[in-house]
This record gives structure tokens, C-alpha cells and sequence, in this order.
């Protein structure tokens, strides 16, 4: 849920809070492919076997090891910063807390190193808000949001991340519908087209009853892309709403 900008592959729980509305991919982290790429090419060095979402399964053993190497040479930016970036996208696309949290660790080491990089304020942002959204954290969500703030600062047009920043308001519990209602239109107003953004803000609009701006922002989307996956879904609930 750039970012994806979280790496989070099938938000099956999505579909408690987001009015029914299963999004199975729409809070992908742009990084994906480049990840999977990665793994695979980390096969000619080390030994993996088939994962069921990535294709490849990385050892704790490995996993350590690597974390080892990163903290007997706690200086050297670029291993900290490719190490952890990496291991974040890894656990992301596996959705395993326990591999973010070490990734954490890498990543803040590497963010002390370099405070404003921002490929590592958006990584560590991704890494807390993927936490908040497994662990139902709302402290987690805060933290994505400072995150994802310092690094508008220098990508401060950047629709993935104000999205993202929009979706931490809008997954917390309960829900900031204020606040994620004006970072989605912030987004939006920067990409009036921005698929994941209109579906996250009808939602949100259907959420705070406002039923013919939804019924707007719906058409937007089917103008957009009238190939939209959710778009039969969000008709369902934006007709629902206006019976109601």
C-alpha cells in the first residue's frame, strides 16, 4: 500500500474495513519486480528453495548471516542502505513481520548515515506502515506518516506517497476520514487519474456519506480506465450507498 510504496501482495483483511471491497493488489510497492529480480539473481550465490508467493524462500540462516555481515561493518552506507532495502522488499512481498522488523533495523542504521536520503525515508516509511497494517498498530501508521512527510520534502509531488500518506489515516483504527480525504484529493490533485488514489477516496467518500461526490469520483475512475478491476465492486457500493 513507490507505494506501494508496501510491498503488501493480497490485502485479503482489507475487506473488513474497506466496506467489503477486496484490493488484492493495490497497495503493491512499485519495487516489486525489481525485488523478485534480485532473489533471482541472489540464486547464483546462495541456496534457496520455491516460495509460494515469491518463487524463492530465503533462510533465517541466510537471512542472518547477511545481517551479521551488515552489523560488523556498520559505516558502509550502501550495504546498510542495499540490505536493507532489499530485506524490506523481501519480507513486504512475503508479508512476514518478523523479516520487516529486521529489516528495521538495517534501515535506520542507514538512515542515521544519510537522514535524507529519500529512497530510505520512503523504504522505512513503507516498513511501518506494512507493520500497521498487519499488526493493527496505530503507532506504526504515525510513524509511516512521519516517514513519508520527510520524504515529500524532497519528492513533494510524488502521488505514491502522499497516497500512501492518505491510506495511513484511512487504515488506522478508527479511521481519520478528514485527514485521508484531504491527502487523496491532495494526490489527486497532482494526478487526477491516479487509479489507486480514486479507489481508496470513493471509498472514503461512501464512508463519510457523501454519496453523489462518490458517484463523481466513480465516473472519473471509468473514465480513467474503464478496465478497472474494482470498478464493478465500487458500483456496488456506491449504488448501495445512495439506496440507503
Amino acid at each position: 500500500m513507490q507505494g506501494k510504496h508496501f510491498l503488501i501482495t493480497a490485502l485479503v483483511g482489507l475487506a473488513a474495513f474497506a466496506g467489503g471491497f477486496l484490493l488484492a493488489n493495490n497497495l503493491n510497492r512499485s519495487e516489486t519486480n525489481r525485488l523478485r529480480s534480485e532473489i533471482e539473481t541472489s540464486k547464483n550465490t546462495a541456496p534457496a528453495t520455491s516460495g509460494s508467493q515469491t518463487g524463492v524462500l530465503l533462510s533465517d540462516e541466510e537471512i542472518d548471516a547477511k545481517i551479521a555481515e551488515a552489523d560488523s561493518n556498520p559505516e558502509n552506507l550502501q550495504f546498510q542502505k542495499g540490505l536493507g532495502v532489499a530485506l524490506y522488499r523481501y519480507g513486504a512481498m512475503r508479508q512476514d513481520v518478523a523479516v520487516i522488523d529486521k529489516a528495521l533495523k538495517i534501515l535506520e542504521r542507514a538512515h542515521q548515515l544519510d537522514p535524507k536520503d529519500p529512497e530510505l525515508l520512503t523504504t522505512l516509511g513503507n516498513a511501518h506502515f506494512d507493520i500497521g497494517y498487519f499488526g493493527k498498530d496505530n503507532d506504526a501508521f504515525a510513524r509511516a506518516r512521519g516517514f513519508y512527510e520527510a520524504a515529500l520534502t524532497s519528492r513533494p509531488d510524488n502521488v505514491e506517497l502522499i497516497t500512501d500518506l492518505a491510506l495511513t489515516y484511512y487504515l488506522q483504527q478508527p479511521p481519520d476520514l478528514e485527514k485521508a480525504a484531504s491527502q487523496f484529493e491532495r494526490s489527486l490533485a497532482k494526478d487526477p487519474k491516479h487509479e489507486k488514489t480514486l479507489q481508496f477516496y470513493i471509498q472514503t467518500l461512501i464512508k463519510q456519506n457523501k454519496k453523489e461526490k462518490a458517484s463523481e469520483e466513480l465516473a472519473r475512475l471509468r473514465e480513467a480506465n474503464p478496465k478497472n478491476p474494482s470498478l464493478a465492486e465500487l458500483t456496488e457500493l456506491v449504488n448501495d450507498a445512495q439506496v440507503r
